[in-house]
């Protein structure tokens, strides 16, 4: 925990209500998003019982599986949500939008991206979990055969899949908890372990009229006022409400009426978290969005228009990935989460705060400058401004360590001297001064400038090379063989 979290709390704690981590917003919400509230039954990791969904906050659509016991009920259930997720994918897209060819694409090869791409809102970790493993239990299954299933299921398992698989990638908004959301922009408190319960959280964000943060979190550990956000449920209602309408539906032989009753029951726990998961995207709406989270979305943009267009492709994903694979899968990760530090940094200035406070940037006012320094030790003369700052933060950066301009990333430097008897640091400024032996108007901070300069850098995470999968080393059980999906891939240890 960073010091200025660490006095968020503590200023939360003294005045009842959470306090800001962020002046703006670090994720993109859509206009329309898909908020997917899930539950599943006490017991059983993949045994859907209820999901309520929607795009429009005063029309939820409830879908039910009266005995989560009955694998043809899971299934008609997994068929009708799929059906309404599927058509949400279907209709995000927006328009195509025609694009110049990148980097790695051939000369003059099409490239689109759609205008728009879906967004799954879930309220905590655990409705993420429990949509990654609703993906596994159903992307493999036949639609032919024995035990086949409708065709939409195992495509709704492979776009589950590639939801959670995109959550996992840093500054992606494609599939967000809401817990986790809200925990990057405001502080409370509570502990963290209570931050991980939504009506606890949006109770010290947004207080019922009254109320102040500790007595709202306090009423929303009641969960007879506050049922729990999934996908769990309450241990009372499954024992005194749940389990007591499951066994009158299976005694009436599937009675339509017995079925109204369980449907009524769960209507009744997740139609508040419903409520909660409108107030919190209202919350997050009224923060501006950061600088860089438009070009954050832009990814998700084009991640979701490759994956689209190629889905008839490619068979399931498979259950592991092999090495290769794997290693550039966790370095991509890596990566984004580097660059996705130093973007919130450069977006907002409590973020760059943090970074300050750790010693990993500095801050303070331009005391020397020399704009046209040149470094004539090479062939041809650099241009290499000289810059002295001087500066009261703690400083942790080592001689020779390369920062950014906090105000404008593209300006470059290292770190030549740090003098602990003035407080200051100089700078050789090495890029983003334009090519000519003169920097650009303005590029350079004159004396008096207030600067900040950070070690964080979006792209200091440099570009990997990895072998062919065919060339896959002996020591990481050499070329794997070419995956083709099995009735094996469909079995679980839990199943």
């Amino acid at each position: 925990m960073s010091v200025l979290t660490a006095l968020a709390q503590l200023e939360a704690a003294a005045t009842g209500r959470a306090q800001p981590l962020a002046t703006v917003r670090h994720l993109h919400v859509s206009d329309a998003p898909l908020v997917l509230i899930p539950l599943k039954l006490a017991g059983e990791a993949a045994a859907p019982l209820a999901v309520m969904l929607g795009s429009d906050p005063a029309d939820p659509t409830l879908l039910v599986v009266p005995q989560p016991r009955n694998r043809d009920l899971r299934f008609a259930f997994a068929a009708d949500l799929a059906k309404l997720v599927l058509n949400h994918v279907e209709t995000s897209r927006g328009a195509v939008e025609e694009l110049p060819p990148g980097k790695g694409d051939k000369e003059g090869e099409e490239r689109i991206r759609y205008g728009d791409a879906p967004q799954l809102l879930v309220p905590n970790r655990g409705g993420v979990g429990f949509l990654r493993l609703l993906g596994r239990s159903t992307r493999f299954r036949r639609t032919e055969g024995p035990y086949a299933v409708d065709p939409a299921v195992p495509v709704l398992g492979r776009w589950l899949t590639w939801f959670a698989d995109r959550n996992d990638h840093p500054g992606s908004s494609l599939l967000l908890a809401m817990t986790e959301a809200l925990r990057l922009h405001w502080a409370t408190g509570q502990s963290s372990l209570e931050d991980g319960n939504l009506a606890a959280l949006m109770g010290w964000i947004a207080p019922p009229g009254g109320l102040d943060g500790p007595a709202a979190a306090a009423r929303a550990e009641d969960p007879l006022i506050c049922p729990p956000a999934g996908p769990a449920t309450d241990p009372s209602f499954d024992n005194e409400v749940l389990a007591p309408a499951i066994a009158a539906y299976d005694q009436a032989g599937r009675d339509p009426r017995a079925e109204e009753r369980v449907r009524r029951a769960l209507s009744d726990q997740l139609f508040p978290t419903w409520e909660l998961m409108w107030r919190a995207v209202d919350a997050l709406r009224s923060l501006p969005p950061g600088a860089s989270v438009a070009a954050r979305w832009e990814r998700d943009r084009d991640s979701f228009t490759y994956y689209h267009q190629t889905f008839g492709e490619a068979y399931p994903q498979a259950r592991r990935d092999p090495p290769v694979r794997a290693a550039r899968r966790l370095h991509d990760l890596e990566r984004a989460q580097d660059a996705y530090e130093a973007q919130r940094a450069f977006d907002d200035p409590l973020v760059m705060a943090e970074h300050r406070l750790a010693g990993q940037a500095f801050g303070g006012t331009v005391v020397d400058s020399d704009p046209t320094r040149l470094d004539e030790t090479g062939k041809r003369p650099k241009l290499r401004p000289h810059l002295r700052v001087a500066t009261e933060d703690p400083i942790r950066l080592d001689i020779g360590t390369t920062v950014c301009s906090a105000e404008r990333p593209s300006l470059k430097g290292r770190i030549v001297e740090i003098d602990e008897r003035t407080r200051s640091v100089l700078l050789e400024l090495t890029g983003g001064m334009g090519r000519k032996l003169e920097p650009a108007p303005g590029v350079v901070p004159e004396i008096g400038a207030r600067v900040v300069f950070t070690s964080h850098t979006a792209d200091s995470f440099g570009v990997a090379k990895f072998p062919d999968k065919e060339e896959t080393p002996w020591t990481h059980g050499g070329p794997p063989e070419e995956y083709v999906a099995n009735d094996e891939d469909a079995a679980e240890e839990w199943s």
